[in-house]
C-alpha cells in the first residue's frame, strides 16, 4: 500500500493501545494480527508476534521493487499461522495505468496479443491489458523470485495470494466510462498472468477509490469473484464492521479488513 494510504490519520490511539498490541508485544490479541509491510517499513521493527503477513513486492510503483523484500518476506515466513483461514504468507502488488500519458512511460507496450485485440501502442483496451500482464509478469520474475530465494522461501507464485493494490495515489486514466474501462483490463491482464502462473488473486482497496479507478466490473470479467481486502478502518471494531460490506466485485467475499494503529497497518481475518 502506498504511504499516504498507510498514513490514515488514527483518532483515539491511546485507548486503542490498551486494547490492541504494540509492534513487537505478545499480548493474546498480537499473537493473531495480521499485518502488511513494503518499503516503507525497510529498517524499522516489525511485530515479533504475527498470525500472518502480506508483503509488498514493489517499491510504491509497479516497476520498482521493494528494496527490503527479502528480509520481509524471511519475517513474514516466522508468522505462527494462527489464523487457519489466512495463509502465512501473502503478497500484493502495486497497479497503475499511465496511458493517458504513454509518451512519458518507457514501459508502456508496443505489441502484443490480448482479448481485447492486438495492442499497437495506442492507449488502448488491448495495450492496458497488455501493460497489466507485463508489469506483473515483471514484479514476479524481476522482483519477486529473487528475493524469495534469497530468503530461502518458496519462490512458486502458485504457493501465495497476490493481492493487487488499488489506489489513486497511482498513475490511473480517469474522465470517462472508457477510462475506466481500460483501468480495469490493466487489472485484468495483471490478473491473467498471476493466473496463469497458478496464483490465487484478490483485490484491495477502499470502496471509494475502487469506484474512481475501476468502477463497475463485469460479471464476465476475471475481476469477478476475486476476494477483496477492504481498507480505510481506523479501529479494530471498524475493520470488524467493514468485514460486513459489500466487496468491490460481483461474487466476491470480503476475507481481510485492514486497519491502522499506530502508524502500523494491522489485517482483520474476516472469515
Amino acid at each position: 500500500m502506498s504511504h499516504s494510504l498507510r498514513s490514515v490519520v488514527v483518532l483515539g490511539v491511546a485507548v486503542l493501545a490498551a486494547l490492541l498490541a504494540a509492534p513487537g508485544s505478545a499480548t493474546a490479541a498480537g499473537t493473531r494480527d495480521g499485518y502488511d509491510v513494503s518499503y516503507p517499513q525497510c529498517g524499522t521493527p516489525l511485530p515479533a508476534e504475527h498470525a500472518f503477513a502480506v508483503v509488498g513486492v514493489n517499491g510504491g510503483l509497479s516497476t520498482r521493487t521493494n528494496p527490503c523484500l527479502a528480509e520481509q518476506l524471511t519475517w513474514a515466513s516466522e508468522s505462527s499461522g494462527a489464523v487457519l483461514s489466512q495463509p502465512k504468507v501473502q503478497l500484493y502488488l502495486n497497479t497503475a495505468n499511465p496511458g493517458e500519458v504513454l509518451d512519458q512511460v518507457v514501459t508502456w507496450p508496443r505489441s502484443g496479443a490480448t482479448p481485447y485485440g492486438a495492442c499497437t501502442g495506442t492507449n488502448s483496451m488491448a495495450c492496458s491489458w497488455e501493460y497489466g500482464r507485463q508489469r506483473a509478469q515483471n514484479s514476479v520474475v524481476s522482483f519477486f523470485t529473487p528475493a524469495a530465494q534469497a530468503a530461502s522461501v518458496d519462490s512458486q507464485p502458485a504457493r501465495y495470494t497476490w493481492w493487487l493494490d488499488v489506489e489513486t495515489t497511482n498513475t490511473w486514466q480517469s474522465g470517462s466510462s472508457a477510462a475506466l474501462a481500460r483501468n480495469r483490463a490493466t487489472l485484468e491482464g495483471m490478473t491473467a498472468y498471476l493466473v496463469s502462473r497458478g496464483a490465487k488473486v484478490g483485490l484491495y482497496s477502499t470502496r471509494f477509490q475502487w469506484n474512481q479507478i475501476a468502477g463497475a466490473v463485469s460479471p464476465r470479467s476475471n475481476l469477478a469473484g476475486r476476494n477483496s481486502w477492504l481498507a480505510g478502518s481506523t479501529s479494530l471494531a471498524g475493520a470488524t464492521a467493514t468485514c460486513r460490506t459489500t466487496p468491490l466485485v460481483p461474487r466476491s467475499r470480503v476475507t481481510i479488513s485492514q486497519y491502522v494503529v499506530a502508524g502500523l497497518d494491522h489485517d482483520y481475518s474476516c472469515r
